[in-house]
Formats: C-alpha cells, structure tokens, sequence
C-alpha cells in the first residue's frame, strides 16, 4: 500500500481538503497511481474520473487533480471533454494503427546506435526484465506483464542516448499499453514469450539491422494481435481502486 492510499484511509470523514495535501511531490504519486491504475486496466477505457471524488480519495484539492488529469489527458491516457468532464481514454482501432506505426518508425530507427553503445552491464538488466515479464506472464498476471513490456521498450530506448526520443517512445509505450489492456488477448502480448530476449542477442552482437529487422516484426505481431471490441462505459469504484 502507497502513502497516498493509506493517508486517504486513514482521513476523518468530512476532512477538509485543500493546500495542506497539494505539492510538487505529492502530485507526482497522485500522477503516477492514476496511470498505472490505468495501464494496467483497473480503470478501464471510459472511466469517468470525477475530480470530487478524486480529491477526496487522495486528500488534495481539485485544483490539484484538475492539473494531474490535464497533465495525463497531454500523454492521452485521459480524455477531458467540456461539461463532461475526464474520462479514461478508448482508443479507437485507428488510433492503435498510430501508435504501433509511430513506434515502428522511432523504435527501429533507433536500434543501430542502441548496438552501437549497449554495454554488458544494459545486456544483463535487458535480460533480468525480460526475465520478469515472462514470469509474469507465466503466473498470469497480464497487467504486469504489460507494465514489464513497456518499461523493457522504455529502457532500450533510452540507451540510445536521445532523452528526447526516449521520453517520446515513454509516451508510445504508455498508450500501447492502455491498448494492449484493452483490446489484447489474455495470456501473452501478442508475440512469443522469447522475442524480447532474441532482440537482446541481436543488440548485443552489435547488430542494429537485425535488431531493426527484428523490432518491426516484433511490433507488428503484437499489433495484429489485437481484438479491437468496444466496450460499455462504466462508473468506477475510485475508493476500492486507490483507498485500499
């Protein structure tokens, strides 16, 4: 249990809210509940996000959660829409396509010079999170297994040495996420259990090509995967998701 879900519990009823709860850091593990609760699907595509009773969850001011729910719609994980409010974004079938086409044209793009500067230190971390998501996957926990995933495509990303880039491919692997939560199948992420380890083996030959090669078909399988299915909207229950 975080701290923010433990203060909310621990807060009297009728508390007041307001300055005392607000800060810097305070809003970055408000900022960062939320959008793990939602990349690993416990608030689902559509979720309405009532600034009330978010603030009354997390003990801060609306003021507060008004600017984390902007600051999620700018990486659009959430969506704000006049007189209605935030709501978990759905995305759509076409702004998967998006996604996946923009992370085939950054991540490939960047494999080369990831061969080019990975160390044997980035191989064994790569291998330990690969590690990880196929136990995960192995257990059955698909929410983790997706977080592992996009923190895996996050980290090689960011050995290219790009920060701009590697922040960019952050925001592709969130949202991939969110759409993978949604619309993947249950039990893998739309490749093989063993690919993150095979483009492993390429980088650390040194050979960005094959990683290139490698990268495309690995997105594009986990793209094909996809069941694009809508679903019905639904209230969530935002004191059983963050107050416990």
């Amino acid at each position: 249990m975080n701290q923010s879900q433990t203060n909310a519990q621990r807060r009297p009823p009728g508390a007041r809210l307001g300055k005392n709860g607000d800060g810097a850091e305070r809003h970055e593990v408000i900022y960062r509940s939320i959008s793990d609760a939602i990349i690993e699907h416990r608030l689902k595509p559509g979720a309405r996000l009532r600034e009330d009773a978010l603030s009354e969850v997390f003990g801060v001011s609306r003021t507060g959660i008004r600017k984390i729910l902007q600051r999620l719609a700018m990486e659009q994980l959430v969506t704000l829409t006049p007189r209605r409010g935030a709501s978990v974004t759905r995305p759509t079938a076409d702004e998967a396509k998006d996604v996946f086409d923009a992370r085939q044209m950054v991540e490939c793009g960047l494999m080369p010079e990831i061969a080019r500067r990975i160390t044997p230190e980035d191989i064994e971390a790569l291998r330990d999170m690969a590690r990880r998501e196929r136990e995960a996957l192995k257990s059955g926990e698909q929410s983790t297994a997706i977080k592992l995933s996009a923190a895996f495509h996050e980290r090689i990303a960011r050995l290219s040495g790009n920060a701009t880039l590697a922040e960019f491919v952050g925001r592709l692997c969130s949202r991939s996420s969110l759409i993978l939560a949604v619309y993947g199948n249950a039990g893998h992420l739309g490749c093989e259990s063993h690919d993150h380890d095979d483009l492993i083996g390429h980088l650390e030959a040194g050979n960005g090509e094959r990683a290139a090669a490698f990268m495309s078909r690995h997105l594009k399988a986990i793209e094909a995967s996809l069941s694009i299915v809508e679903e019905e909207e639904e209230a969530p229950d935002l004191h059983s998701i963050f107050g416990a």
